[in-house]
């Protein structure tokens, strides 16, 4: 059994243009877990820490675009706001990212902990450079019709 302080840590960088939103979530749940480490243990932190740049060039299948919502609730009778993704891609797609991963973490203090090691950037710039982040290519780029 790994503890978290016996862990080595490392910073993966991810270029989520043109990757598709459910599989780049995937992979970087997986590095912020630790599961592709010896090491895993379940119920410790043992993952590394991951840079997610290019989030406004993330792809979608199907119809998510229009289809899929976004809800936010104010506790006020009526008070539900629904969002589409074409919006949320348009305001705030280092949210989008985030919310994605998010979901694919464990829902204890443990996901809010993994979560705090995902740095999301709408561009190609991020201020992480002197940490000397590995590149990982993530596979299932969407393929362009045509």
């Amino acid at each position: 059994m790994a503890k978290t302080g016996d862990v080595a840590r490392a910073w993966y960088l991810i270029d989520a243009q043109d990757q598709i939103l459910g599989r780049l979530a995937t992979r970087v749940a997986s590095i912020l877990r630790g599961k592709d480490k010896v090491t895993f243990t379940p119920h410790a932190d043992t993952g590394d820490e991951v840079i997610v740049i290019n989030a406004n060039r993330v792809r979608t299948t199907g119809n998510k675009l229009e289809d899929k919502l976004y809800n936010s609730y104010s506790a006020y009778p009526g008070g539900l706001k629904q969002t589409p993704l074409k919006t949320m891609m348009a305001k705030r797609p280092e949210y989008v990212v985030r919310h994605a991963v998010k979901g694919m973490l464990p829902k204890n203090k443990l996901g809010a902990k993994l979560l705090k090691k995902l740095r999301v950037y709408a561009g190609s710039e991020h201020p992480h450079s002197a940490q000397k982040p590995k590149v990982i290519a993530v596979s299932g780029a969407a393929k362009k019709k045509g």
